[in-house]
């Protein structure tokens, strides 16, 4: 029962820890601006990049790994079973897109999803990274970059037998940000339509 509750515990707090706003408090820090007011809305890396700047935005992406990383350092040393590493994971990825610290408005997860499996099986999360640079320097789109950064992480899991677990976990994580990613856009394409200024909403961006 007290293992049951401490992993309990240990879910709810790592949604808190996702829901830690990085781009927000990066907005409000650096230029006393409420992110969720500029560019498409988003508090993710993305968004920070083109309101704040490309080195913002990288300290954004780092800040927003580190909670992915940071939860499972924390399931490890309270030795959880990987079921309930896999929830903690599912957890803060939750909590990064809808943060309860900022009106249930958040990220996408990309980033985070990138620093859970860099804490996870570390050499196969680095080689799929530098991906993201190359799509993005073929693109310059952010967006492009990070979908094919998520596309790469689980093909090179699988490619390279991760074990199972791992992959279905990976491959959970990364549908929970392509639901977030369509649903937000889906909002942000009903708002172009209604007052046809595309660059206003950051479609075009």
């Amino acid at each position: 029962m007290i293992e049951l509750l401490t992993n309990g515990l240990l879910v709810v707090a790592s949604y808190l820890i996702g829901g830690i706003p990085a781009a927000y408090l990066g907005g409000k820090i650096q230029r006393g601006v409420d992110i969720r007011e500029h560019g498409n809305g988003n508090v993710g890396t993305v968004n920070a990049v083109r309101t704040l700047g490309l080195r913002s935005g990288l300290l954004v992406l780092a800040a927003d790994a580190a909670k992915g990383a940071a939860v499972i350092g924390i399931g490890r040393y309270f030795g959880v079973s990987d079921y309930w590493m896999f929830a903690m994971a599912i957890a803060v990825t939750a909590g990064h897109n809808w943060s309860p610290y900022i009106g249930f408005k958040g990220g996408k997860g990309v980033a985070v999803i990138f620093g859970t499996s860099l804490a996870m099986i570390p050499l196969l999360s680095i080689m799929a990274g530098p991906v993201v640079f190359v799509i993005y320097f073929a693109t310059r789109s952010w967006v492009w970059a990070f979908g094919g950064g998520i596309i790469a992480i689980n093909a090179t899991f699988i490619a390279f037998g991760a074990p199972g677990l791992i992959i279905v976990m990976c491959l959970v994580l990364s549908l929970l940000v392509i639901i977030t990613h369509f649903a937000r856009e889906f909002t942000e394409l009903k708002q172009a339509l209604q007052d046809r200024n595309w660059r206003k909403v950051g479609l075009l961006e």
